[in-house]
């Protein structure tokens, strides 16, 4: 049985169409995160399954009942917010039992509840301090804690981390999986970054303008996008995208051309025609500079505008003009290489970038991926 199945959900505010017909199932005890860039409906979708937002057509079932009409506090779950919303009044051992104190749970077990939260999260020195005493990854702890002595069914967060330093946000990354993994319990997280979502996440929702784009673990999703959205969303730097036209169109071949580079020759790709307008991907990590190009290589020549020295690698962003990067959520129309290594390169070098078409992706005027599955990395 599934733990949270959302059947053709649909969602309007007035005239704007925020959840269109979303079809998920998250199972007992999967860790889902739901990702997109703002205004994608991920809050939203989050919402409706709290009970917070009312929708307008389709079912919320939660361990196989339907509860699309209950109030959120008779669905099971638990919702830990961006703010931390605790009361500045009571100490930390009040504001976690304060719940069950609303339940008219008997005192005995407040407080029994409140002490195994406290040692799970590591918050027993804490309990009688108020939250102004506390540091921020502490808040967030006590308000995953308040959540925790509820037992619910499903552990809902809506971008937790993101009032937090990079510091305490690998910190509580890791504090969050421990967590799950203590805990068996079925959690649905929220948030703008795809660092967490990579490193959290079972499996990773994938959200654009109100629907879900694809749904997968974080190295399928990574490895085998399924439209340009999805490829251009994951990953960091992100993908580099290149506009191409298909010239010929042969037996399990085709040849695209794209200004300032050869013609690249592509195998396995069906459904184009000669004419056609297209998209070559190709990840940061997978640009190399190259002495001289070979048959299975594509190659540009290229001018760095600027570098990142960020220690184990070194990330290159590249004016390889008259061909144009058209990866529009960089800013910068240039290509991005990453360099699994510090390089003494410098700003105004000349030098030539190359990539194995094996490595390379290929989307249709659609934005489908066509190019054959790849290989997802072991884990």
């Amino acid at each position: 049985m599934s733990s949270v199945e959302l059947r053709k959900v649909d969602k309007h505010y007035a005239g704007y169409h925020a959840l269109k017909a979303v079809d998920l199932r998250i199972e007992k005890g999967e860790f889902v995160v739901m990702v997109g860039p703002s205004g994608c409906g991920k809050s939203t979708l989050l919402k409706t399954i709290a009970g917070l937002e009312t929708i307008n057509s389709g079912q919320v079932v939660i361990n196989g009942r339907d509860v699309t009409r209950e109030e959120p506090g008779d669905r099971g779950i638990a919702m830990v917010f961006q703010s931390y919303a605790l009361y500045p009044h009571m100490t930390v051992a009040e504001n976690m039992g304060f719940g069950l104190r609303m339940a008219k749970r008997p005192k005995a077990e407040i407080d029994a509840a409140v002490k195994r939260a406290a040692q799970i999260l590591r918050l027993e020195e804490q309990l009688d301090k108020r939250p102004k005493q506390l540091s921020g990854g502490q808040r967030q702890r006590v308000a995953i804690g308040r959540a925790i002595t509820r037992s619910p069914e499903v552990f809902l967060f809506d971008e937790p981390l993101s009032n937090l330093d990079a510091a305490l946000r690998t910190q509580m990354r890791v504090e969050l999986s421990s967590l799950h993994a203590q805990l068996g319990s079925t959690m649905v997280y929220v948030t703008h970054d795809q660092i967490e979502a990579m490193t959290m996440a079972d499996r990773i929702v994938v959200l654009n303008k109100g629907r879900v784009e694809q749904v997968g673990s974080p190295l399928e999703l990574y490895a085998n996008p399924a439209n340009i959205f999805v490829a251009g969303f994951l990953g960091a730097p992100r993908m580099n995208f290149i506009e191409a036209r298909v010239e010929t169109v042969g037996a399990g071949e085709i040849t695209l051309t794209a200004a300032g580079m050869p013609a690249l020759a592509f195998g396995g790709i069906d459904g184009l025609s000669a004419g056609d307008a297209v998209t070559v991907g190709i990840r940061p990590e997978n640009l190399h500079l190259v002495e001289a190009a070979n048959a299975r290589q594509a190659s540009f020549p290229g001018q760095v505008r600027l570098v990142e020295h960020l220690g184990r690698e070194t990330v290159l962003y590249l004016d390889a003009s008259p061909l144009q990067a058209t990866n529009s959520d960089s800013g910068t129309g240039n290509f991005t290489v990453q360099l699994n290594k510090v390089s003494p390169i410098s700003v105004g070098a000349q030098l030539t970038a190359g990539f194995d078409l094996a490595d390379a992706y290929l989307f249709g005027p659609d934005g489908r991926t066509l190019t054959p599955r790849k290989p997802v990395p072991a884990t």
